[in-house]
């Protein structure tokens, strides 16, 4: 199994996907990893998450992850299901250690120094910024991490192809995580371009 480090540094973004339907995920597993987008996370948000991972899982090239963990009975379900990596909106103890003793790759939200504080005992470097923006974005994430250079982070919440680049510009942000990429209703070809973009950004 790989890190979270390689997970981060596939490409520029992480895609956030709210799939309702598990008929597109195999369409939209596929034009995100032929845009050259290969880490795919799936949130825990709709009934059908983990037949869209499992079914996801069958695209070659596709890394398939699980968001919104909220709990170690999901992390015990989407390890089942197959995941590559977790991604959680927020860390707690129990899941933190349940992720590592699991060995899954796994990208805690965080959004203060002290959870920060908190993942870097837990022996975690690699966190999620969340929600990005509604946490006073870019400005917030530079104070919050300057005491933590050996931390690197993926803010997720808010950011855009717009956006992207002034994140992407700082040395401790690896990748962001975004729902632009595959909006609800776009056919594989607007999801495909979309994703080029993104696969386009330089950090």
């Amino acid at each position: 199994m790989t890190d979270i480090h390689s997970i981060m540094t596939k490409a520029p973004v992480i895609p956030v996907l709210v799939i309702d339907d598990v008929d597109d995920a195999i369409p939209i597993a596929e034009a995100l990893v032929e845009g050259g987008i290969p880490c795919l996370e799936v949130t825990l948000r709709t009934p059908c998450a983990l037949d869209v991972i499992e079914a996801m899982k069958t695209v070659p090239g596709a890394i398939v992850g699980a968001g919104t963990v909220l709990s170690t009975k999901d992390l015990e379900k989407v390890l089942r299901a197959g995941v590559e990596f977790v991604v959680s909106p927020g860390l707690t103890e129990n899941l933190g250690r349940a992720a590592k003793e699991s060995g899954v790759p796994f990208l805690p939200g965080v959004a203060t120094s002290a959870e920060i504080m908190t993942g870097l005992d837990m022996g975690l470097s690699h966190f999620k910024f969340f929600p990005a923006e509604a946490n006073g974005g870019l400005p917030a994430l530079k104070a919050i991490a300057a005491p933590f250079g050996m931390a690197k982070f993926c803010p997720t919440g808010g950011v855009s192809l717009k956006t992207a680049p002034d994140w992407l510009a700082h040395p401790q942000i690896l990748c962001v995580g975004g729902s632009w990429i595959a909006p609800k209703g776009a056919d594989k070809d607007t999801i495909r371009k979309l994703a080029a973009e993104a696969a386009a950004l330089k950090s």
